[in-house]
């Protein structure tokens, strides 16, 4: 089927197109290695700003949120602003936010950097993807999307490693420095490859809408991230944040339905297959970026990798997403749904891999799994993107994918949370319940080849015993996790054949 295109779009020479398809991969790099980059040197800022790790995986939950928070008004400001002016205006901002993370003296001004890196960062990805599906033929989505991929790819395999090189011989800070340099780069390109496309064709925001959305997700965030601490509805203020996040929700649904400028338009609810793939994506989201989040901390704390090390083993994820892209344009073209079934199927495989670990994981145990995670999600995400999208106006793809790329970033920031809910919440119960084994009485503890070791009648083996009882406690927790992602993975499954059939996508 013939693409749509809209008069801007068929002015552009095919020179231009693939300029600006450079361009997208260049600031999706960007943004890919902004999030994992910083995973690996986790342990550093706990050290350095005197942080545990439930504050310390804010820098990921926060940046996520930001991106979320920003992303879902990607579609306005590109009409508002156009595609040039709004990718140079996020890019500088970006930019400067990277540079702010590095030079932060604490937690507090950390976090806030943070956030502001996620807000600004949030249109790159999304208004990539717009661009590319509003300028290139339907017939060509397939191909363009997997090529773009190799920058959303490159972002998790050049992160860990960069991360973990930059962080361990420089310091933690320049993992977020050395992002400038690429920042500006990116300007300088997308200052010649893009013009104003769509400037002037926003209408009026839909301010309830917009204001409601954010409040939900924020409320949302802060009522997983605060409530384990705050013990939960015993607190007044996650109770506070629930009510919040109930009645903002609705507000959104009401101004959705009834609104005479709601915030996003009515047609993308109402077409099936792209509300299809809004739920899809919420559960890829989850399993996105969770190995990214839990694995550094794994590794550094139970088996004592360096970070150059881990961002190495944690670099085969994104081997895995791109080795993906060899079969994934023809797999998608001959049948999307088998390919996106067997994307899922393979992110179940890797998790349920992951949940059988133990504390004595080897390196290839590691850089396995999560390349099968990592190829399993590359055989996801485009057929996954061309079915939702198949079927979408042209008119509201940037729109369109920036809701997509919104449910992405606030998938992986909650699911983030519940993870580390998890994690925690299991260790100390595993702790409580092996602490009660080890008492004099213990027959096991009186082995003469354990109690030579472990045994309980001196200060150093009761040492060594603790030591031991929290390492297999805090295993415990990570496995708990990662049983959780294989679960989220298994309920995305029956989802793939839920798509409806269109003649201009290839089945």
């Amino acid at each position: 089927m013939a693409a749509h295109t809209s008069p801007q779009d068929q002015n552009i020479v095919p020179a231009r197109r693939w300029l600006l398809l450079l361009t997208v991969q260049i600031v999706t790099l960007l943004f890919g290695m902004s999030i994992t980059a910083s995973t690996i040197v986790l342990p550093h800022i706990r050290g350095a700003l005197s942080v545990n790790q439930d504050q310390a995986s804010w820098t990921v939950t926060l940046f996520l949120l930001g991106a979320a928070v920003g992303t879902p008004i990607t579609g306005w400001l590109a009409g508002r602003l156009g595609w040039r002016r709004l990718m140079i205006g996020t890019l500088i901002g970006f930019t400067i936010a990277s540079i702010a993370c590095g030079l932060s003296t604490n937690i507090e001004s950390l976090l806030i950097s943070r956030t502001a890196q996620g807000l600004f960062g949030a249109p790159l990805t999304p208004l990539g993807q717009g661009m590319l599906l509003a300028t290139f033929a339907k017939r060509q989505h397939a191909l363009v999307l997997m090529l773009w991929g190799i920058g959303g790819t490159m972002g998790p395999v050049l992160g860990p490693i960069l991360g973990g090189v930059v962080g361990e011989a420089l310091g933690w800070r320049w993992t977020y420095l050395f992002l400038a340099p690429i920042g500006v780069l990116a300007i300088i390109i997308a200052a010649f490859a893009l013009s104003d496309q769509q400037r002037g064709t926003s209408g009026r925001l839909g301010w309830t809408g917009f204001l409601s959305l954010v409040i939900a997700m924020g409320s949302a965030q802060l009522l997983l991230d605060r409530g384990h601490r705050l013990d939960w509805f015993e607190s007044f203020e996650i109770s506070a944040e629930l009510f919040i996040c109930l009645i903002a929700t609705l507000f959104f649904l009401g101004s959705t339905i009834y609104s005479k400028t709601p915030f996003f338009e009515r047609a993308i609810f109402t077409n099936w297959n792209f509300a299809i793939g809004l739920l899809t994506m919420l559960l890829m989201g989850a399993l996105s970026y969770t190995p990214i989040a839990l694995f550094p901390t794994l590794l550094q704390d139970l088996r004592g990798y360096p970070d150059a090390t881990a961002g190495i083993l944690l670099s085969a994820r994104g081997l895995g997403n791109l080795a993906s892209f060899f079969i994934v344009v023809q797999f998608t073209r001959k049948n999307a749904k088998l390919a996106l079934t067997a994307g899922i199927a393979l992110q179940i495989w890797a998790g349920w891999a992951m949940s059988s670990l133990n504390i004595n994981m080897t390196e290839f145990d590691v850089m396995w799994t999560n390349f099968v995670q990592g190829f399993g999600f590359g055989l996801a995400y485009t057929p996954m993107t061309v079915l939702a999208f198949s079927t979408l106006p042209n008119r509201l793809t940037v729109q369109g994918a920036s809701l997509f790329n919104m449910m992405r970033n606030f998938g992986s920031s909650l699911f983030i949370s519940i993870c580390i809910l998890t994690l925690l919440r299991s260790t100390a119960e595993n702790y409580a319940g092996l602490s009660q084994a080890i008492n004099p009485m213990n027959q096991w503890l009186s082995e003469p080849q354990i109690s030579s070791y472990w045994g309980t009648d001196s200060m150093v083996s009761l040492a060594r015993l603790s030591q031991e009882i929290a390492n297999q406690s805090l295993m415990g927790g990570y496995l708990n996790a990662f049983s959780l992602f294989t679960w989220v993975a298994v309920a995305a499954l029956p989802l793939a054949w839920l798509y409806r059939s269109n003649k201009g996508t290839t089945q």
